[in-house]
C-alpha cells in the first residue's frame, strides 16, 4: 500500500551498477562487562546505572561489611578459649565496633564521578560589585 508521496518502486535504485557499501568494522567495547565481549552485548549508552542498580549495590556492600561482625565475635570467643587472654578478645571486639559506622558511610556513598562530568567549582566566581551610594548627612 502506498502512502502519500510514495511512488511505486521508490526504494529501487534501478538496474545497473549498484554502489559499493562498506560497513565499518565494529569496535569492541570495554563496557562494564569483564572478559570477552563476544558473550555480552555492546554497551551503547553513556547513562549512569539506574537508581535501583545503585541501591542494590549499596545494600550488597552494607551486608558484606556487616557480615564481618559475626565472625569477629566468634573469633573473639575462640581466641579467649584458646589463648586464655581477654586482651586478644577485647582487641578483636574493639576492631568490630566501628564496622556499622563504616558500613553506613560506604553504603550511603554515591558512585564515583566520571572524568567527563563537570565540576561545580570549575568556574571562577565573580564578586558582587559594590556601587558608591549617595548618603544624606543629617545636620
Amino acid at each position: 500500500m502506498q502512502n502519500d508521496g510514495d511512488t511505486p518502486g521508490a526504494d529501487d535504485i534501478g538496474t545497473g551498477d549498484r554502489p559499493d557499501v562498506t560497513m565499518p568494522t565494529p569496535v569492541h567495547s570495554t563496557g562494564y562487562f569483564p572478559g570477552s565481549d563476544d558473550k555480552h552485548p555492546v554497551l551503547i549508552t553513556e547513562a549512569a546505572p539506574s537508581l535501583d542498580d545503585q541501591h542494590r549495590a549499596r545494600v550488597r556492600r552494607y551486608t558484606i561489611i556487616m557480615a564481618f561482625r559475626i565472625p569477629c565475635l566468634i573469633l573473639a570467643a575462640i581466641a579467649y578459649s584458646t589463648f586464655g587472654s581477654a586482651l586478644v578478645s577485647i582487641l578483636i571486639i574493639a576492631a568490630s565496633i566501628p564496622l556499622p559506622w563504616i558500613a553506613v558511610l560506604i553504603a550511603n556513598d554515591r558512585p564515583p564521578r566520571r572524568k567527563d562530568e563537570p565540576s561545580r567549582w570549575d568556574q571562577p566566581r565573580t564578586a558582587i560589585e559594590s556601587h558608591p551610594r549617595k548618603s544624606i548627612d543629617g545636620a
